[in-house]
């Protein structure tokens, strides 16, 4: 990759645990953020100063769209919350990787024990033509880019 050449939007894939997630379409909402406390001190001369310090990271989430179909490995992550409770057994690191212009991995995005806390199916519509999709916001303990 050139220097200075933006990475392009279009090209990335995501990885649950290390499988490949076929078709997905969008992700969106990806944020770091850190807690601000705010500190009230009197100086000497009596005059009050606040401050804002950074306090502990924050968890976060993120939406991740994908066509509706029968690829086992996501559908049964999701299964894995909603039908049977366990989150503890659903928490999966996932990757986030956006590719160059020569589609090699230029930024990889770690999310830390994630999973899905709601879905959204598709809209349905008589007449319609697009395609259908579902909606999975994943919550993650914390987020770390390479």
């Amino acid at each position: 990759m050139a220097g200075g050449d933006t990475l392009i939007v279009h090209s990335f894939s995501v990885e649950l645990g290390g499988i490949q997630v076929e078709y997905v379409q969008e992700v969106s909402g990806l944020t770091f953020e850190l807690d601000a406390i705010e500190v009230q001190q009197v100086t000497p001369t009596g005059e009050l100063v606040i401050r804002k310090i950074p306090g502990a990271r924050k968890g976060g989430e993120c939406t991740i769209t994908r066509g509706l179909d029968k690829s086992s490995a996501f559908t049964d992550w999701i299964k894995k919350t909603f039908l049977n409770g366990a989150v503890d057994d659903a928490r999966k690191h996932i990757s986030i990787i956006i590719n160059d212009s020569q589609r090699q991995e230029g930024r990889r995005f770690e999310l830390t024990n994630a999973w899905v806390n709601k879905w959204e199916g598709p809209n349905l519509k008589a007449g319609d033509s697009t395609a259908a999709t579902e909606k999975v916001t994943v919550v993650y303990e914390d987020i770390s880019t390479s």
